[in-house]
């Protein structure tokens, strides 16, 4: 209901009702206008033109989105099924994703770097990958900040893996466009092979669970994606490195 698009767009009054309505949510709900203008210490014509920002025909539908809203957040329901897991793990027996993994670990040989790229849980996930690969025996790096200034020429003939759940992170795609002119291998592990991120890389894995949001928060689980990096990396290892060490 407030986005950064709205608050970015609300003067210094507004602004100040806002930040009563979001520290006494609770009663709001129950207030008049008139109550809220006093208790917030500015003119209703404040409170009738601060809805009218928030696409509300008046205050009363204000109340109402408020009260829906805060209905929400309040019976969240976290799903703690493992059965999506157990589904997951046993479509991993078969030949394509076999097929796969092993493409995945013959890229992994031939580039000179592996990068892996994400945001959020996923930026986590990449450098937990780096530091499993490394210890593995082949060098890895990770960028978890698609905002970092990055000098692309490091990433040439490198294999990106991007890790992303909605595979649709525009500045993730920004940046696969940018690693692409520098003759990267682009492999993505996404939960969609339908996602945009998924369509312009070389290689995808989607493992496919329900996605799972808190707010704007995105808690999807990340099982899936931690037992691939761990997987891809063992076969890499045995493939081509076991008889090196």
């Amino acid at each position: 209901m407030f986005n950064y698009e709205i608050i970015k767009n609300l003067n210094e009054l507004e602004l100040t009702l806002y930040r009563y309505i979001m520290k006494n949510i609770d009663k709001v709900i129950y207030m008049t206008i008139r109550e809220l203008a006093d208790e917030a210490h500015v003119s209703t014509t404040t409170i009738l033109r601060f809805c009218k920002k928030l696409n509300c025909e008046g205050y009363s539908e204000f109340k109402v989105r408020l009260k829906m809203e805060l209905q929400n957040n309040q019976s969240i329901d976290i799903n703690n099924d493992t059965s999506a897991i157990i589904d997951f793990l046993k479509k991993l027996d078969n030949d394509e994703i076999d097929d796969k993994m092993n493409s995945i670990c013959d890229l992994i040989n031939e580039a000179n770097n592996i990068v892996f790229i994400g945001s959020g849980t996923s930026g986590i996930l990449c450098k937990y990958a780096a530091i499993y690969f490394c210890a593995l025996g082949k060098i890895a790096m990770y960028i978890d900040d698609p905002y970092f200034p990055t000098n692309y020429k490091f990433c040439e003939s490198s294999v990106v893996i991007v890790l992303s759940v909605s595979g649709e992170n525009a500045d993730i795609i920004n940046n696969i466009s940018n690693l692409k002119r520098e003759n990267s291998t682009i492999v993505s592990i996404t939960n969609s092979s339908n996602s945009t991120i998924a369509k312009i890389s070389d290689l995808n894995i989607s493992y496919y669970v329900k996605e799972e949001k808190i707010g704007v928060s995105d808690i999807t689980t990340q099982i899936p994606v931690l037992f691939m990096i761990e997987s891809i990396g063992k076969r890499f290892h045995s493939k081509y490195l076991a008889d090196k060490n």
